[in-house]
């Protein structure tokens, strides 16, 4: 997919973080690995995390997405509470008529999963290595994470891609689920000289303990008690930026215009919980993701 030369990078990476970025390379930018990536991620990523969540996914404004037809990819903006949000995500659009998911990217932090052999080993075995491109944080590879967000505005080109992205750059921690963390810019330099289709998203209700999660799922009143709610908003509106000069402030402004659509949907994500709680939301609710037809 990408003209780009798979240079090894600068000396300081290890023998393995070397391997693991090469290994991204070629499957993430290589026509076939690529369609090989997709029929994983459809097929056994897909029949395993539809069973172990499903039952109490709710996702609100996901039909409202349905008939979007954008001439370039979709950026995906979300929070981050859980290392399993995109999976979650990918479950619900996957399991619904969308056509423009088609090829999907990650950006992820490099540590564990591009300096570890486990964590490469979790990132093919659950998703196919679609945790790509990965972002260093050390300040002397500014130039590899420079290359990351170059890639990833390179894919973004192309219809039926996705690249998801957490505005924040890391996960929340905090006791507050609603509390995000500041935007880091990068990913408005992605949008603003990619023009993608920018789509936000809140999602809550996750752990980041696999087991304890499947045991929600199958537990009584999982839907009133643990629900895993996905709040998709409508397309932003990026007019604002347009014809001004490319500049990091710039990067920052659209960076805090998807936080707060986000925190917005956050908003949403919480009155529909308490409607969960209150049973106000019945089993046969379109919204429920075992509802949700898959193509």
């Amino acid at each position: 997919m990408s003209d780009r030369k798979d240079d090894q990078g600068p000396a300081e990476l290890t023998p393995i973080e070397r391997a693991a970025l090469a290994l991204g390379r070629f499957t993430n930018e290589r026509d076939v690995p690529k369609r090989l990536q997709t029929a994983f991620l459809r097929s056994v990523s897909y029949a395993w995390v539809r069973p172990a969540l499903s039952r109490r996914v709710l996702a609100d404004g996901l039909r409202e997405l349905y008939d979007l037809r954008p001439e370039r990819g979709v950026l995906l903006v979300s929070n981050h509470r859980s290392f399993f949000d995109q999976y979650i995500l990918l479950l619900a659009n996957w399991m619904s008529p969308i056509t423009w998911a088609q090829r999907l990217y990650f950006p992820v932090r490099s540590n564990f999963f591009y300096d570890n052999p486990a964590g490469m080993l979790v990132n093919y075995a659950v998703g196919g290595g679609v945790m790509y491109p990965p972002i260093y944080r050390h300040k002397e590879r500014r130039e590899l994470n420079d290359d990351a967000l170059d890639r990833a505005i390179e894919f973004l080109q192309h219809p039926g891609s996705l690249v998801g992205i957490h505005p924040e750059g890391t996960r929340g921690k905090g006791p507050d689920p609603y509390q995000l963390l500041p935007a880091q810019p990068g990913v408005g330099k992605v949008a603003l000289l990619a023009q993608p289709t920018v789509i936000p998203a809140f999602i809550n209700g996750l752990g980041n303990d696999v087991l304890a999660d499947v045991r929600r799922t199958y537990s009584k009143d999982s839907r009133r008690t643990h629900p895993v709610i996905i709040a998709m908003g409508q397309p932003l509106d990026l007019s604002e930026f347009a014809g001004q000069k490319p500049r990091p402030t710039l990067y920052k402004k659209a960076a805090d215009r998807f936080m707060a659509a986000i925190a917005a949907l956050g908003a949403r994500e919480r009155e529909l919980r308490a409607a969960c709680a209150a049973g106000e939301i019945s089993d046969d609710d379109p919204r429920w993701a075992d509802n949700l037809r898959r193509p």
